[in-house]
């Protein structure tokens, strides 16, 4: 850090270590006389002073911090006002002189708020004053922004100025985390959106402005990544509120199904799922694809026979998520085994937001000038940093792409994700998983536009997958060829699910391949399955008929045929 390393001689050693122990001395004789005092229950103000000796030289001891907050707690009820206002003076002053020690210390940030918090009328202009002044030394000190934001939300301060300060202190350096990140909590309350629209997402004249900024941060200091990570939530998307993504009702298994947007518990103080049957309501029993309380994609109800009495020309079932009043619809009619209601990948734009011809064009420019950055330095490492210089522009040149148009740069992404790994490999596996995500949403939009019930994902390197609920209606999925070390309990989202194709994979579990009640072919040859004992979830899958398994460990044993024919009886070939 630019500082001249000055060598000492024996004797000065000597000194210093003879200072240190005399310090030593004093410093456990002070800690274990405000252990004693706190275990007789005598706290009084001499606690204070013993506890101020030590944390004037380490504030970083939360013990002590506890007892001075019990000490004060008790003087409250035995000073008069007057006393007590000048000992909260002294307390003040204390946790600055503490915060001048180590001006990250969370223990007196934290005490400093407790202190605030219990005061009849605390000053809190002058908090903010004293904030300031400890940014002005490191306006990178988080928790002196913490902190901040505490004293503006106690002191009301209008998200405005609290934007303003961010504005001043992002211009005199870029490379401010929590500045960034400030300004990523202040926008979303300047710019609040309507009930119906997703909380956090920002009106487009005021995105364009903030990444007009953020530009101007990130082409100035390529190698700094706050201004990398500022433009990645930029791009993303705000959550969205609960919704119903897809309905289904099946007359052969007699059941209704319904797909959440996320894992949710219907019947909770959160809300509940209302049935309505030819526009009457019907009390049914919810429950998870397999029987557990507890937060799930999918929640299944039996349907009595009368509502699917098949002499009427057509059934109406409607459900109402109480909760957002979000409600799908579909009718079943006479001869027909299905239907359906879900939400369109492409139409309700679940992967990217929608673009208009403004936003494109700037999204477009920054694409192109992330790929100029990226050229000028192509071989750019920082061996020493937890993040290369290149990776926030790689990174955000992927997000471009995909927020431009996600089919068209889908070969150009990959290829960006291979860049990605060699210049990172330490996160090779984190990458290998973002890439996983972004292909299976790429093929979802594929099935959609060719309206099909099929999905192939063989031969994609997937390590993960994702969005399995978007996939209710599939009949048939191809997994073969990958690196997919399990199947997970996802997968129950698959209610319609004939046909599951995942040879040549590393997969060492099945619990996710349970509770599939239209299942009849599963092929897992050249897999990783070591005992009889990881196929016992499909016995859950009533019309499962064919297994494939050649190629796995357990086929090796001895007898292992019977022993599966045993485990699963239904299943009429088995092959090993």
């Amino acid at each position: 850090h630019g500082r001249l390393k000055v060598k000492t001689s024996e004797e000065q050693a000597e000194a210093k270590r003879l200072e240190r122990e005399q310090k030593l001395r004093l410093y456990q004789s002070a800690t274990q006389a405000v252990f004693q005092k706190r275990q007789a229950g005598e706290l009084d103000e001499s606690v204070l002073e013993l506890t101020s000796q030590i944390l004037g030289a380490n504030p970083d001891f939360a013990t002590l911090w506890n007892c001075r907050r019990e000490v004060l707690q008790q003087l409250e009820a035995q000073k008069p006002p007057e006393e007590l206002a000048a000992l909260v003076k002294a307390e003040l002053g204390f946790l600055e002189s503490c915060l001048r020690v180590n001006p990250k210390s969370y223990g007196t940030w934290h005490h400093r708020s407790w202190l605030l918090g219990r005061l009849p009328e605390p000053n809190w202009a002058q908090e903010l004053e004293l904030c300031s002044r400890f940014l002005e030394v490191d306006e990178r000190n988080f928790h002196c922004w913490d902190y901040r934001r505490f004293v503006a939300a106690q002191a009301s301060v209008a998200p405005a100025e609290e934007l303003a300060f961010t504005d001043r202190l992002i211009t005199r350096n870029f490379s401010n985390y929590s500045s960034w990140h400030y300004r990523s909590c202040l926008l979303p309350q300047l710019h609040p959106q309507p009930d119906s629209g997703p909380q956090g997402h920002l009106p487009e004249d005021v995105l364009l402005k903030e990444l007009e900024l953020v530009q101007n941060a990130f082409f100035t200091d390529p190698n700094d990544q706050s201004a990398w990570f500022y433009h990645r939530w930029l791009l993303g998307r705000a959550d969205p509120q609960d919704a119903l993504r897809c309905l289904h009702v099946s007359r052969d298994e007699a059941c209704l199904s319904v797909c959440f947007s996320r894992p949710l518990i219907v019947g909770s103080r959160m809300g509940t799922l209302l049935l309505m049957v030819d526009d009457s309501p019907l009390n049914v029993e919810w429950r998870t694809p397999d029987g557990k309380n507890r937060p799930s994609h999918v929640w299944l109800c039996d349907l009595p026979a009368t509502s699917l009495n098949d002499q009427f020309p057509q059934h109406t079932f409607r459900v109402i998520w109480t909760a957002s009043d979000a409600q799908k619809e579909c009718v079943l009619l006479k001869g027909h085994q299905e239907c359906w209601c879900r939400d369109s990948a492409t139409d309700e734009q679940l992967f990217r937001c929608e673009l208009s011809v403004e936003k494109s064009t700037v999204l477009q420019s920054e694409l192109e000038s992330c790929k100029e950055l990226q050229e000028l330095e192509p071989e750019n490492k920082c061996e020493n940093m937890f993040i290369s210089p290149s990776l926030g522009c790689l990174l955000t040149i992927i997000l471009l792409m995909r927020a431009l148009d996600p089919l068209l740069y889908e070969n150009e992404t990959l290829q960006y994700f291979q860049t990605l790994k060699a210049v990172d490999p330490m996160r090779a596996a984190y990458l290998d998983d973002l890439r996983s995500k972004f292909l299976l949403e790429n093929s979802v939009l594929k099935m959609e536009y060719a309206d099909v019930r099929v999905l192939h994902l063989a031969h994609k390197d997937l390590t993960v997958l994702c969005h399995l609920e978007q996939l209710l209606l599939v009949t048939h999925l191809d997994l073969s060829h990958n690196h997919l070390r399990a199947l997970p309990p996802a997968l129950a989202a698959l209610r319609c699910l004939q046909v599951l194709q995942a040879n040549d994979n590393a997969i060492e579990s099945l619990d996710g391949v349970a509770n599939l009640p239209q299942l009849q072919e599963l092929l897992l040859c050249n897999n990783r399955l070591q005992q009889p004992a990881v196929l016992q979830p499909l016995a859950s899958c009533p019309r499962l008929v064919l297994l494939h398994l050649q190629g796995n460990p357990l086929c090796q044993e001895e007898g292992i045929l019977e022993d599966l024919v045993e485990l699963l009886p239904s299943v009429s070939s088995i092959l090993t």
